[in-house]
């Protein structure tokens, strides 16, 4: 047995091991995940039910070479393992260190930014297509949970991938969802024999000799279409086989030998290839097991009891399912909406209270914006959870369905700004730019847990048309105040400078206004609790006095409130000493902790202290 004494002396080449020595590596990946994502924390459950599959990948496939497409990207764990970044395990999701994702700018092997759901095949059959194109030689697989095949863009994929007759394998790693059921023994014993190495065998030997005879394609698509009859006639239609997919399995996705064989097989196909596969989520670490949803994203644990090292506090996204509790239970016609995020948005309440009001529609935004439209056109009141990163897969439905008939549907956008540890693909950092153009919007942005329920209930219960309800990720700071209805205000009256900003961002101003204050600068801070419409009457009342502007804001420059501002004050003839526009720029930025990536970005009290000097005259 190759001498593998711990996770640094893995080879690179997987392609000679034996099976024994495959399956005691398995149990070494799952061991050093479950350690590191104790420390880190991270995705644990997915990608501990990934491993045999991954290792029988990397067995297979060169992914240095051959492109290996994650959907989401939650099973990567053991894929990060296996490409020589076993030594940066412990800097998982940190600043600075290994992202929680797929990163092609981390590494070779990754061949594909993952963070979002349902587009593995789409993307796949594109680089398919690309190596068709450029005559060049490399395999191509997709490697899709079955939670992301109930976004509709996978079908999209999968409809034209099959068609395609692209050499493409798409490995469907279930874990939960019975796709295609199979009943009955006899089914059941036909796909265990068509899975048999025998059997597969033939099937290849037979193919190649059918291309090399004469009337061999005749004969081949005569014998096919017979056997196809007669399968179908005992096996209910696989819709992968219908869209042109040659489908293997069901399979088990934990059997590291029988998934190295089948890949193997796959591999020699001139075509699509489907390879269903069963796994569990969890696999071999039983807290994990028994309790997946929990492990799905979980903070740092002890590895023994299972347990949160630091047990979550009260929460935005908390406040926001208890309060909707509260509406649904004055007003009938209060739903909930979310797109399989009902732990994340905190709506686990919801759903036992009123489960006939409950709606998870799985992982289809634009689905769900068009579904609360027709809701609200028959007189509901539908609020949709869901995060800002994911709502922009929305924008279609925001605009046809919700806005054109201004339709009061309700936006709750959890994780408005900086989500921190999962970093590019989840930094909620668009959705203040995007909202804005929607026809009749109202977008709304809390600072405190009191203002959420007070502006939910707002939302919901007076005002009209489409509302957007936008608040951070994770608990208060310390401003715990509510500056009532009003669309905008002076939360601080001064006279030097004016610090606007709304949100998660009110806390770094006062930080800043206390440091200016030592400074012997006196600062005016007005308050947006609306984004869009903007409230100019308070902005620029205090402009006038203070001939100086700083915004800040957790968003992308392009389109930000601070841009809308300054040009609102341009067109009203405002005269302006000093302005300066803090935020994210192009609004691309990498994982860590919300703090830190604050600081990273100059929004923290001390960067936007020393931004505000500058405006003022003070340099240095």
């Amino acid at each position: 047995m190759l001498p593998i004494l711990d996770i640094n002396q893995i080879p690179r080449d997987l392609s000679g091991l034996s099976d024994s020595e495959a399956v005691a590596l398995c149990e070494l990946l799952r061991a050093r995940i479950i350690d590191a994502v104790s420390r880190t924390g991270g995705h644990l459950a997915s990608s501990l039910g990934a491993v045999e599959l991954i290792v029988a990948i990397h067995r297979v496939f060169r992914t240095e070479r051959d492109r290996l497409v994650f959907d989401v990207g939650h099973q990567c764990y053991a894929h990060k393992l296996l490409t020589g970044r076993a030594g940066a395990m412990d800097t998982l999701r940190a600043l600075g260190g290994l992202s929680g994702f797929p990163k092609p700018s981390e590494s070779v092997h990754d061949a594909f930014v993952a963070g979002h759901a349902s587009n593995s095949v789409s993307v796949a059959i594109g680089m398919a297509r690309a190596r068709t194109l450029q005559k060049e030689d490399y395999h191509v697989l997709a490697l899709i949970g079955d939670g992301a095949l109930t976004g509709g863009m996978a079908y999209e994929g999968l409809s034209d991938a099959g068609g395609s007759g692209e050499p493409l394998i798409v490995i469907l790693n279930d874990n939960g969802m019975s796709i295609t059921k199979n009943v009955g023994g006899v089914a059941e014993h036909l796909a265990r024999q068509r899975l048999k190495p025998q059997y597969l065998n033939f099937k290849k030997g037979y193919r190649k000799a059918m291309s090399i005879l004469p009337l061999g394609g005749h004969i081949y698509n005569v014998t096919h279409k017979i056997k196809t009859a007669v399968k179908e006639s005992l096996l209910p239609c696989s819709m992968f086989e219908d869209m042109g997919f040659t489908y293997l399995g069901p399979v088990d996705g934990h059997d590291v030998k029988g998934l190295t064989r089948l890949l193997s097989y796959a591999k020699d196909l001139q075509g699509p290839v489907l390879l269903h596969v069963r796994t569990v989520k969890g696999k071999g670490y039983p807290p994990a097991e028994r309790n997946p949803d929990k492990f799905h994203g979980v903070g740092r644990f002890c590895v023994e009891t299972g347990e949160l090292v630091q047990p979550a506090g009260e929460d935005f996204s908390q406040v926001f399912g208890e309060t909707l509790c509260r509406l649904a239970e004055e007003d009938p016609a209060v739903c909930a909406v979310t797109a399989a995020m009902q732990g994340g948005t905190k709506l686990d309440g919801f759903a036992r209270r009123f489960p006939e009001r409950f709606f998870d529609v799985g992982i289809a935004e634009g689905h769900a914006a068009a579904m609360a439209a027709g809701m609200a056109k028959q007189g509901m009141k539908p609020v949709f959870a869901v995060y800002s990163t994911f709502l922009q897969r929305a924008y279609d439905a925001l605009i046809h369905d919700v806005a054109l008939q201004g339709l009061h549907v309700v936006l709750a956008v959890d994780r408005a700004g900086l989500a921190g540890e999962d970093g590019e693909t989840h930094q909620g950092v668009f959705d203040a730019a995007f909202l804005d153009t929607v026809p009749g919007m109202t977008v709304l942005c809390p600072s405190s847990f009191q203002e959420l329920r007070s502006m939910l209930r707002r939302a919901v219960l007076e005002l009209t048309g489409p509302v957007a309800i936008r608040y951070p990720k994770g608990g208060e700071g310390s401003f715990r105040g509510d500056t009532g209805p009003t669309a905008s205000c002076v939360l601080r009256p001064g006279r030097d400078i004016t610090l606007l900003g709304y949100g998660g961002m009110i806390d770094q101003l006062l930080d800043c206004a206390a440091r200016l204050e030592a400074d012997g600068i006196d600062a005016e801070i007005v308050k947006l609790n609306t984004i869009t419409p903007i409230d100019m009457g308070p902005v620029l009342a205090s402009v006038k006095k203070t001939g100086r502007l700083l915004c800040a804001e957790e968003a992308a420059r392009a389109g930000s409130v601070g841009q809308r501002v300054a040009a609102a004050l341009l067109e009203q003839g405002a005269a302006l000493q000093g302005l300066a526009l803090a935020d994210l720029g192009e609004g691309i930025v990498p994982h860590g902790a919300v703090g830190q990536l604050r600081a990273l970005c100059g929004l923290d009290g001390a960067h936007l202290h020393q931004k505000a000097r500058e405006v003022c005259g003070h340099g240095g």
